[in-house]
């Protein structure tokens, strides 16, 4: 699949992965077809007004929706997900009816289609880890149903590969910040309530001790993978990171400074389960896809300021 060519189909595009990658799509020349059931992506993350831009409201677990969407598709980046590991937790089956049986939906379809298929995975499925980095190698160890789906997503994905010469990616996200990231959804991650917090003036967070250890990369960066991705003829399954890591307790000093020095660090209870140290092996990433080039620090001035639309993105190379 070159430049511009075919019809790209968004699963979750509305999204705050999904959008960054639908605009990145658009910048090189696609067609893109969105997927959104809206009940966590918006509207008004998407373009208005693009002749290459098709949004269909609705769900994969539809499956004439679904089957009607991936007409003329050559490839599908699948991002609609229930995403919250403590949902997962706590409604299961919810949590797998979503997460699996909606993604065999969209193998089944991509394979009826002849269409690629790249996925998102998450760093959930290596659970506590021992050693770091984690390369895609390590042994599967998840410790909550999220992180078991997603790997029995990989292994779906594998097994289509084999049966029907599917064409398939696994992209194992690790932790993921930036611009349209919702600090008030259950499902958003640290960063974003960081600046929520910063900007409101009031106290910045900090569960535990603050030394847990976290592996972070820019929504920008994540876009330019899923683009390469899309493009690409690589099977099976890469990290997509910085493989930087840096404390929740320094991230929080971080955070403050760059608002000018004020504010104050409040600690709260830690969250059981929660994971000490991850930090991802992204040697695969750099070989195959890209070559991040947001750096924490810089990415994070991209939120310190009050625009956070699409104008404030950095620009591509």
């Amino acid at each position: 699949m070159k430049n511009g060519e075919g019809l790209i189909l968004v699963t979750g595009g509305a999204g705050f992965i999904g959008s960054h990658t639908v605009d990145l799509l658009l910048q090189e020349g696609y067609r893109v077809r969105v997927l959104d059931n809206f009940s966590t992506g918006r509207r008004e993350n998407l373009p208005q007004g693009c002749v290459r831009l098709d949004v269909v409201a609705g769900s994969v677990e539809d499956p004439d929706l679904l089957q009607s969407s991936f007409r003329e598709v050559v490839a599908v980046l699948h991002l609609a997900a229930q995403v919250s590991v403590q949902r997962s937790l706590e409604d299961p089956v919810h949590s797998c009816r979503q997460n699996v049986l909606g993604f065999v939906r969209v193998l089944d379809a991509a394979r009826k289609q002849s269409a690629r298929v790249v996925y998102a995975s998450s760093a959930a499925v290596y659970g506590d880890p021992e050693t770091l980095p984690l390369s895609e190698q390590v042994p599967i160890r998840p410790i909550s149903p999220y992180g078991l789906e997603k790997y029995s997503n990989e292994l779906y994905a594998d097994l289509f590969g084999r049966l029907y010469g599917l064409s398939q990616l696994g992209l194992r996200y690790f932790n993921v910040y930036g611009p349209r990231q919702d600090p008030n959804s259950p499902y958003s991650g640290v960063i974003s309530r960081f600046v929520d917090q910063v900007r409101r003036g009031t106290a910045v967070t900090v569960r535990g001790d603050g030394l847990q250890e976290r592996d972070f990369i820019h929504v920008t960066d994540v876009a330019r993978a899923n683009v390469a991705a899309l493009r690409s003829r690589v099977d099976g399954v890469v990290n997509v990171a910085s493989g930087q890591v840096i404390s929740i307790h320094r991230l929080a000093e971080l955070m403050i400074e760059l608002h000018g020095g004020t504010g104050e660090i409040q600690w709260v209870a830690p969250l059981p389960g929660d994971i000490r140290r991850s930090q991802a092996d992204v040697r695969r990433m750099r070989q195959l896809l890209i070559e991040p080039f947001i750096p924490l620090e810089r990415g994070l001035q991209t939120l310190s300021g009050s625009d956070l639309d699409r104008r404030s993105l950095p620009v591509l190379p």
